[in-house]
């Protein structure tokens, strides 16, 4: 649908339905706040069903990398229980070791995903708490996941927009290829100066 300028797509319109059946499932669920699984759902939502299931992936992995750090946060806060201290020192190390695992596993796209969650949970949650609202944490992602791949699975875009979506892939990927050929051309002339410096 268009008005002028702007249109309610399909993806839009996912977009949107995915909060609402976060919401609800977590009000249904007693669960206590849907924060987490929202933004899950929204950043995780794509086009099609296996892009939305690599970034639910990347998702997992970093909300769990970020989740995990936060439970060790939190349980050095229980026996040094000094605020100020943890958060100049403990944080900024936490921060550091998240990107340092994410980089090293060759999952730099989970690298903001992972110090984001690990963030918001220390800074969030209130002293004497236990790492269990890290673990809450970890399965808010999982429903959120679950929510856009559901989704997707059940919302098909009409077939002219899927044509568009696609057009629209091809176009990055060519722009990624292009990226791609320049680095490639670099690196063979840097190799060649090299070759003409050793000789």
């Amino acid at each position: 649908m268009h008005i002028g300028r702007f249109r309610l797509g399909m993806r839009t319109f996912k977009t949107a339905l995915s909060v609402v059946f976060c919401v609800l499932l977590f009000h249904i669920l007693g669960r206590d706040n849907p924060l987490i699984a929202t933004i899950t759902a929204v950043v995780s939502l794509r086009q099609d069903m296996s892009s939305t299931v690599n970034i639910g992936k990347e998702r997992i992995l970093g909300n769990t990398v970020g989740s995990i750090a936060a439970m060790f946060y939190l349980l050095v806060q229980h026996f040094l229980p000094h605020a100020l201290f943890l958060q100049l020192v403990l944080l900024p190390t936490l921060v550091a070791l998240v990107v340092i695992f994410q980089d090293g596993i060759d999952k730099n796209s989970g690298i903001i995903t992972g110090i984001a969650t690990l963030i918001l949970i220390t800074l969030s949650t209130p002293e004497g708490e236990s790492v269990i609202v890290a673990l809450d944490r970890i399965v808010d992602t999982f429903i959120g996941v679950g929510v856009a791949i559901f989704l997707n699975t059940i919302l098909r875009p009409p077939k002219i927009e899927e044509e568009k979506e696609i057009e629209s892939d091809l176009t990055e990927l060519k722009e990624k290829e292009q990226d791609l050929q320049d680095t490639l051309t670099e690196v063979h002339e840097k190799i060649k100066d090299k070759e003409k410096d050793d000789k």
